[in-house]
């Protein structure tokens, strides 16, 4: 069976040494593997405010406290995630408030986003599903005009770009995963982007007790209460050796999204998806419409091809429940919305496989 996900590591005979030599050097913890892997990211998305942490929650939890959201605050986000996206924004006490999607995409819709805001809105946040990017062009507009900062969920878009710059340069607060089944993986992590020392500061404060680690343990006054949401020198470690792979990883998701994007055109059944203008995506997932989806994906599981939404709307869930309205536009796009394999363990033999399938119809 092709998977849908799949996680890529380096090869043993690079990857364990590094391993071992870290987990015997007498210090796992956060410390100069960390900081060294900062480095690397950082250069990689363009934006010298990258702080890691153990998991892209905690990154969600960090951004949405920096953004100053809190008890009885809304934030506006969307039905198509995964769950964290939204329980963070709980974690803070403020309210989901959730926009339609746009038909072409499933992803936000400014025009709807504009429509939700009020005088308690302190957020937007956007999530470049499945590594397509939204339409940033229309959120930076947004965003300056009501003063309203955008915390762009960037877990599945590394290596995206809007405007030729890579995702994780633009926003005030951009979101990484480098969980078990994204492009990039360290078993588990997260990095947060800011735009702004002050904020890149306070974001590692946060993220280690409220304590200065380029302070003394003696020498240090906690001034507010922080988490334990550190990245160790161990998944640091994994991480500096990703960084070895990661354009090629990810230029494998790109060639594989390209190929589907130009051989499943005007295919009976099957409707391809526009992305926004002046964006680029990863393909973290191959994500199109289609007729009839629970016999499409009999079919292509039946081929050995793993198809799948793989994501639950997140407006089933009671935690939720406050927040329910009508998302016309989503419900017509969710009906039809399916995923097909494109990562770096698709091969050209699989993609062609992949294309012959469905143009046989289900």
């Amino acid at each position: 069976m092709i998977p849908i996900v799949k996680p890529f590591f380096p090869n043993p005979e690079e990857l364990m040494p590094a391993l071992e030599e870290v987990i015997y050097s007498g210090y796992v913890a956060e410390g100069e593997k960390v900081y060294e892997f900062e480095k690397l990211f950082s250069q990689y998305v363009n934006n010298p405010y990258a702080v890691s942490l153990n998991s892209g929650t905690a990154a969600l939890h960090i951004a949405l406290l920096l953004a100053g959201v809190g008890e009885d605050d809304e934030v506006i986000s969307t039905v198509l995630t995964a769950e964290p996206t939204n329980v963070a924004i709980k974690l803070v006490g403020a309210k989901v408030v959730w926009a339609d999607v746009t038909a072409h995409t499933g992803l936000l819709d400014p025009q709807s986003v504009r429509s939700k805001i009020t005088s308690r809105t302190k957020a937007i946040m956007l999530v470049h599903y499945a590594g397509m990017v939204c339409d940033m062009d229309e959120f930076d507009k947004i965003s300056n005009e009501y003063n309203i900062p955008i915390i762009e969920d960037a877990a599945h878009a590394l290596g995206a770009k809007y405007n030729g710059s890579p995702v994780g340069s633009n926003s005030d607060y951009t979101v990484f995963s480098l969980q078990a089944i994204k492009h990039m993986t360290t078993v588990d992590g997260g990095f947060l982007t800011v735009k702004k020392e002050a904020q890149y500061n306070k974001a590692k404060l946060l993220r280690w007790f409220g304590l200065d680690k380029k302070l003394p343990r003696l020498e240090n006054d906690i001034k507010f209460p922080g988490y334990k949401y550190h990245m160790n020198n161990v998944n640091a470690t994994i991480g500096i050796i990703q960084m070895r792979h990661i354009r090629e990883v990810v230029n494998k998701y790109i060639g594989n999204g390209k190929y589907f994007d130009s051989s499943l055109q005007s295919i009976p059944g099957v409707k391809l998806l526009k992305y926004n203008e002046n964006t680029e995506p990863s393909y973290w997932l191959y994500t199109m419409k289609v007729d009839n989806r629970e016999g499409f994906i009999r079919m292509m599981n039946e081929n050995g091809i793993s198809a799948s939404e793989l994501h639950l709307r997140n407006d089933r869930h009671s935690l939720f429940a406050e927040s329910q309205t009508d998302l016309p536009v989503f419900d017509k796009f969710y009906e039809k919305m399916v995923h097909i394999p494109c990562g770096w363990w698709v091969s050209q033999e699989d993609r062609e496989r992949i294309v012959d399938v469905i143009k046989r119809g289900w």
